[in-house]
């Protein structure tokens, strides 16, 4: 088969999970014979571009450089050159390319759509932006062959929403033991450090991880990696709540010293509350880091009781705390955390990526699709409060505070049966009578 990716910076992979699974799924396709084509957005000052990586063959596009319209425009871009050069099949990473898919239908070209996570929850999202994303998702809907998912809860959130079938792909999460001879350029020592590696956005939590190590007695200091490359303002707030322990490292390109930074930390700290299951916390839990993670369906569905949950700054102050009060405990987390990664196996993730796009060219996908039409109607006017709402913590955050603590034994009831989630899965933060940072069930 002939096989298009689309949607994505394209590959070798360096910004995010979609770049990640492209990478995965794609070199393992090729080494079962088929032909895969993807489409890598240029950047300003790119001094070499691949023809092949991988095995892979990659076409390289241009993109407006404004956040609104980069990914859109470049994907219209990949679109027009795929149909002057036709592949047996095309999988549409994220929803917001949505309405590029009526032309590849109109062309005959099986397609399928990587939906992502609940985009229109993200703060940095206008309430115009907000509601373009709502209108995408109806549109990935009704002019998608398939849609793809890569968590429950957003598989359930499109049921739900739409009664709308998905196919669950997940991302693969790594077994990795890279050593530890990388850290001494980072001034690090192993097990004497705590870990946070995320892209700067409010939904991610940075700015409640910080300023909840700040309130902490920890003595071990906080290694933030990340930035945003549109988000100056946020950036300030999250510097703004550090003290002189937290240091601020930008973004790690080098793989091999990222792993090593997980590998390990003595904690994992993972805010990310609304893109599904994410390939970050994937890779820490591959390799044996301890994870305290935001409260939210999509984490506790990988997480299960392996790892400690917070919703506040506080939360986060006796979760390091306690960590470094038990350093033996800490790394039976991350050992039992690294048995959860088994269930994420890159190689079976191409098996279904494999499966989905033999059905796609044999056209053997529904001849109708659902409308589009949400099943809840009166809610798509409102799109979310969930930005203003965070933009309104991190403003808050900015003020000095005094910590009200928290009693760290307090814990959450069980999770239910067969591993599901308690939350509903609109990614918003499990509720329970007492938020918890203990190892549920450890």
């Amino acid at each position: 088969m002939r096989i298009a990716m689309v949607g994505t910076r394209g590959v070798p992979a360096r910004y995010g999970g979609f770049e990640t699974a492209v990478e995965e799924v794609g070199r393992r396709l090729v080494a079962r014979g088929h032909e895969v084509v993807v489409y890598c957005r240029t950047t300003r000052g790119q001094d070499e571009r691949l023809a092949e990586y991988l095995g892979m063959r990659l076409v390289h596009l241009p993109a407006a450089r404004k956040r609104s319209l980069e990914t859109l425009s470049h994907s219209a871009l990949s679109v027009a050159h795929l149909l002057a050069h036709r592949t047996d099949a095309a999988i549409v990473f994220n929803a917001a390319n949505a309405p590029l898919l009526p032309a590849l239908r109109l062309a005959r070209m099986p397609v399928a759509t990587h939906v992502d996570g609940l985009e229109w929850k993200r703060a940095k999202w206008g309430k115009a932006g907000r509601r373009y994303y709502r209108l995408a998702e109806s549109m990935a809907v009704r002019w998608s062959d398939a849609l793809i998912a890569d968590a429950e809860g957003i598989a359930e959130y499109y049921d739900r929403e739409f009664a709308a079938p998905t196919d669950l792909l997940t991302y693969g999460a790594p077994l990795i033991a890279p050593g530890s001879d990388r850290l001494a350029e980072l001034g690090l020592t192993s097990r004497e450090y705590h870990l946070v590696v995320a892209r700067f956005e409010p939904e991610n939590h940075v700015h409640v991880i910080v300023d909840g190590y700040r309130r902490s007695g920890a003595r071990k200091p906080l290694v933030v990696v990340g930035s945003a490359p549109y988000a100056d303002a946020y950036t300030q707030q999250i510097h703004g709540l550090a003290d002189a322990r937290v240091r601020f490292f930008g973004g790690v390109w080098d793989q091999d010293q990222l792993d090593q930074l997980y590998a390990n930390c003595m904690t994992y700290l993972h805010g990310h509350s609304v893109g599904g299951t994410n390939p970050s916390l994937l890779r820490a839990i591959g390799a044996g880091a301890a994870t305290i993670a935001y409260d939210v369906s999509f984490n506790r569905e990988v997480l299960q009781s392996r790892g400690r949950y917070f919703l506040t700054p506080d939360d986060v102050a006796a979760a390091v705390t306690e960590a470094e009060g038990d350093p033996a405990g800490i790394r039976r987390e991350g050992k039992r955390a690294r048995l959860m990664a088994a269930r994420y196996d890159w190689d079976r993730v191409a098996d279904g990526y494999e499966e989905l796009c033999r059905r796609l060219a044999a056209r053997d996908v529904p001849r109708s699709r659902p409308s589009g039409r949400r099943l809840r109607p009166a809610s798509a006017d409102q799109p979310t409060g969930a930005g203003e709402e965070l933009v309104a913590s991190v403003q808050a955050l900015a003020e000095p505070r005094r910590s009200a603590g928290l009693d760290a034994a307090r814990e959450h009831g069980p999770l239910r049966a067969a591993g599901r989630p308690r939350t509903p899965v609109d990614a918003t933060p499990v509720q329970s009578e007492t938020p918890s940072t203990r190892a549920a069930g450890a």
